[in-house]
């Protein structure tokens, strides 16, 4: 279904607030704008803007170009959401998280001894979910875009293909997991140089990932999740210990979800399994029991009352939230005002360890590789 309308779109946060030129000052345009961690992903943006393509046309060709040009994040092997607020007031999103493959199992991560193994839960083809980026992306264009997916998916082909120079921090962090993408042969040879590390201004190379593109481009969902590409992650998946199976890539689809709101305000934000949604409006709930006047902006009262509610709610995030396919997560009891001033009622001029909120639930690193992007477009 192709829909000509007017259009906001909102990409993974519903804040518009950054610009791909770092200024201390907000950056204004008339004729729309696209912000991502990438400028030549930004850029491809743009250009579709200018072509007279939506919001939600530039926001896929951003999804597709950030697989090239900042794969640490955007890469079509992982899964995200996406947030889209209408001219006609409508809002929907959209959630193309990875899913558990079918074969999984409750003890998939846990050591001989029963115990937890982080190691198993975040590296290799058994920490894997199925990707459900592509599949999003080409949702979104089909439901709320103006244009074809070989359209917009074109710069991304050229920029694999071709190649594009890569910036210091690119060259930084390809060069800082060098031992890691050394553990597996196909990562090795595109993200490890021969000539020892990476250098800001190296032309960076993806022919594979161009194939990839050229298939999807044509062959739409089907020419990634059917075919030469599925099975060969399927295969690739069974031989080195995961779980992914063509059956679990053929039967992927995105799922439309209602956002949320809170008091006399809308917000619209992001469900489960994202936990983004839920836990903005647990935190105002409970900061509404605070009385905290303009003066109290950036105090050290204010700092302490804001960062102890936010360990209760991340405590929450860790304990509660997930895939509601597979958890019955507690939404009520998260969004509901009881929860919020039971939190402010532990709230006291002595900061809490987060470790004591849960006692005995693990508390790991979590991994920072994540991204996300705005497009407005000029309606």
């Amino acid at each position: 279904m192709r829909t000509f309308f007017k259009l906001l779109l909102i990409i993974i946060l519903a804040f518009i607030t950054l610009t791909f030129a770092k200024a201390k000052d907000p950056v204004r345009a008339k004729n729309g704008m696209v912000v991502s961690a990438s400028d030549i992903a930004s850029m491809v943006g743009v250009g579709i803007l200018e072509k007279g393509g939506n919001a939600v046309d530039a926001a896929v060709a951003v999804g597709f170009a950030l697989a090239v040009t900042y794969p640490q994040a955007g890469n079509i092997g992982g899964g995200g959401f996406m947030v889209i607020h209408l001219e006609n007031g409508k809002s929907t999103t959209i959630d193309y998280r990875e899913k558990a493959p079918s074969s999984a199992f409750r003890d998939m991560y846990l050591d001989e001894k029963g115990e937890y193994d982080m190691s198993k839960s975040t590296q290799g083809w058994g920490a894997s979910g199925v990707p459900g980026s592509t599949a999003g992306l080409l949702y979104a264009l089909d439901q709320y875009g103006t244009m074809d997916i070989p359209e917009v998916i074109e710069p991304a082909i050229k920029l694999a293909e071709n190649g594009f120079p890569i910036d210091y921090h690119f060259a930084r962090t390809l060069n800082h997991y060098k031992n890691t993408f050394s553990k597996y042969e196909s990562t090795k040879k595109i993200f490890t140089s021969e000539f020892g590390n990476f250098s800001d201004g190296d032309l960076f190379i993806q022919t594979d990932l161009a194939h990839t593109l050229k298939l999807i481009s044509e062959f739409g969902k089907e020419g990634f999740y059917e075919g030469p590409v599925a099975k060969l992650i399927s295969e690739q998946s069974k031989e080195n210990g995961g779980y992914i199976s063509l059956e679990d890539l053929a039967n992927y689809e995105p799922i439309e979800r209602e956002p949320g709101e809170y008091r006399g305000y809308k917000i619209v934000s992001m469900g489960p399994p994202s936990s983004g949604g839920i836990a903005l409006i647990e935190i105002l709930n409970a900061l509404e029991n605070f009385n905290i006047e303009k003066k109290d902006w950036g105090s050290s009262k204010y700092i302490h009352i804001v960062t102890e509610i936010f360990k209760y709610v991340y405590a929450d995030r860790s304990k509660h939230l997930g895939d509601e396919d597979f958890y019955p997560v507690p939404k009520e009891w998260l969004l509901s005002k009881e929860r919020g001033k039971d939190i402010a009622s532990k709230v006291s001029t002595l900061a809490k360890p987060s470790i004591e909120i849960y006692p005995g639930t693990p508390l790991p690193e979590e991994s920072k590789q994540t991204t996300h992007f705005n497009v407005v477009d000029s309606k």
